[in-house]
């Protein structure tokens, strides 16, 4: 039970994930702007006008900061489908690679860990191309060199990636190493990564509408320039504390859409997608290390 408690102090005052540091000064602003009404109304400025309450209800206010943060939650995780879906792709391509295809010559094995490796080469070129980075050298043990020259000057360096995948499996079926129907279903697989990509890319290019994102800003600067005039008569000295925790309320919700609106990044609030590649990697490694059945059995 301790433990949990400390857990949740730690988590409670955590700063890295958090949007305090987008925020911080809209909350100051907001505790000193409600300080400064206080101080009027002690030296009986007419600063107490409970009826700008009206102007802007607070339920209104809710939906719309609701819907925003909603909005950019299912961007968030419909970026995790896909990539979630690009993961059970490579695994299922991968495995019908290494186990369907036969190896006729010596060198079979080799074309076929390649072409496995372009699996993961394909997960890297989709990280790097939401991110907006160039090819780098992650890729370069990942391929010979005379595709990762080539991948550099290409400007969709997965759907390259992707049509190596495809001009392999179609070698290996006019080589006869697999029939028509594992072929349709491999370029299936290579089809639904493609796919992926196209929704990652959705994602990354529609943002949030530029009227609807200036509209919401302004409202909440001025819900939170019209709440001193409301609560000062009430509150007293009380007023700069109080705004500033509405003012953290209501900023911090719209921050945390904005955070999570592109979540291909490197925020800590983003997709972890270093490791999920990562973790692609090691289940390839993994299957090239087992031997199929099948052609164990061809070659005793």
């Amino acid at each position: 039970m301790t433990a949990e408690k400390l857990k949740l102090l730690r988590t409670t005052f955590q700063l890295k994930g958090s949007v305090i540091k987008a925020i911080y000064k809209h909350i100051l602003w907001c505790g000193a702007f409600g300080f400064l009404i206080s101080i009027l109304y002690h030296f009986d400025v007419p600063v107490s006008q409970p009826i700008l309450g009206s102007v802007i209800p607070s339920i209104v206010l809710g939906l719309l900061l609701v819907f925003r943060t909603n909005t950019a939650y299912e961007r968030f995780w419909e970026g995790r489908k896909c990539w979630g879906s690009i993961v059970n792709n490579v695994r299922n391509l991968a495995r019908q690679i290494w186990v369907s295809i036969d190896e006729i010559s010596p060198e079979d094995k080799d074309n076929k860990i390649t072409a496995l490796n372009l699996l993961i080469a394909f997960a890297v070129t989709t990280k790097l191309h939401l991110r907006g980075e160039a090819v780098n050298s992650e890729l370069e043990e990942l391929m010979p060199s005379t595709k990762y020259i080539k991948l550099k000057i290409m400007n969709n360096p997965p759907i390259e990636v992707a049509f190596w995948i495809g001009d392999y499996l179609q070698q290996q079926y006019h080589r006869n190493c697999l029939n028509s129907y594992q072929l349709t279903s491999m370029q299936e697989l290579l089809n639904n990564l493609v796919d992926n990509l196209g929704a990652c890319e959705r994602i990354l290019k529609t943002p949030m509408p530029l009227a609807y994102a200036i509209h919401l800003k302004q409202l909440l600067i001025l819900y939170c320039f019209l709440l001193p005039f409301q609560i000062v008569e009430n509150l007293g000295w009380w007023t700069g504390l109080i705004s500033a925790l509405v003012g953290f309320t209501v900023f911090g919700i719209e921050a945390i859409g904005l955070e999570i609106e592109n979540p291909f990044g490197y925020d800590a609030n983003d997709l972890p997608l270093d490791a999920i590649c990562e973790t692609m990697k090691r289940n390839i490694n993994d299957l090239i290390s087992l031997t199929p059945g099948v052609q164990s059995y061809k070659k005793i």
